[in-house]
């Protein structure tokens, strides 16, 4: 017949914060190891890929980590992947030249309406 196994915490419940795994002891017996909840990547916040560079965590572990490890040296570092602030940088400078070409075009038509 199989060993028992009994709990170690208070929770009788099946739940995701009470998440267990057997182990077997040096001693030989059965206990119960509970596990941490799964970390999840910090996404982008454009397109919603996992972001490169920096670790998956709990939400308070980043507290303890250093500023270094949780972002990437680059214009929205911890926030944006290095496509979409590639993508912004382009738009934004696209943008500014459509202003210049039709403020050019604006000031060519001018003096054509004055003569």
């Amino acid at each position: 017949m199989a060993q028992r196994v009994t709990l170690r915490k208070r929770t009788p419940y099946n739940t995701t914060s009470s998440r267990r795994r057997v182990v077997k002891t040096p001693g030989g017996k059965l206990v119960y190891h509970h596990l941490k909840k799964l970390a999840t990547a910090p996404k982008c916040g454009d397109c919603g890929i996992a972001l490169p560079g920096i670790p998956a965590l709990r939400p308070r572990q980043y507290a303890t980590i250093s500023k270094t490890q949780k972002t990437v040296r680059r214009a929205y570092g911890g926030s944006r992947c290095a496509g979409c602030v590639k993508q912004r940088i382009l738009r934004a400078f696209l943008v500014e030249e459509a202003k210049i070409v039709k403020r050019v075009i604006k000031s060519q038509q001018k003096p054509a309406g004055r003569k």
